[in-house]
């Protein structure tokens, strides 16, 4: 992969920082780019080119009537976490879009949300290397006791950008 995406370009900036400014960086220029992201409160709590964590506080604006995160403040914290990922990983000719969520609410979540997500080296050397496909991004989303109260699977697929 010669020439870098707008987001691996940011990336390469912000990973000669030690994490936890690295962290802040890279979530705030995310949010510049991704305004919902911004909007949410999201944070990254880890980025690397095949694992990033990004996690949501359980305060008033993000939750629902009976005091949790909202469900789709879950569903966001999943996107966002394999979106990056794949974002860092496509050629810069690319465009990463969701294809495809799945998502099965298995109980009440509690206090603040955290979504991990992950690549194996064969999916990051088929996204730099094909010049259009689909990954299906594993995700784990758990609460603040630890359980995992939502499973998310996300499926996301790239394509050459349009030109003109």
């Amino acid at each position: 992969m010669s020439e870098k995406s707008m987001l691996q370009k940011v990336y390469a900036q912000v990973d000669k920082l030690p994490t936890p400014l690295k962290t802040r960086a890279f979530t705030l220029l995310f949010g510049r780019a991704v305004k919902y992201f911004k909007t949410s409160g999201l944070k990254f709590e880890w980025i690397e080119p095949n694992h990033s964590i990004v996690v949501i506080k359980n305060r008033p604006t993000v939750q629902n009537h009976i005091g949790t995160v909202h469900a789709v403040a879950m569903i966001m914290i999943a996107e966002s976490a394999t979106g990056a990922l794949v974002g860092l990983n496509v050629p810069a000719n690319a465009i990463p879009v969701i294809k495809r969520m799945e998502v099965d609410y298995r109980k009440r979540a509690a206090g603040d949300m955290r979504a991990e997500a992950m690549l194996t080296q064969e999916q990051i050397t088929m996204m730099q290397t094909e010049e259009r496909g689909e990954v299906d991004v594993a995700v784990t989303i758990t609460d603040g006791e630890s359980k995992e109260p939502i499973f998310v699977r996300a499926i996301w697929a790239w394509t050459p950008k349009r030109k003109g």
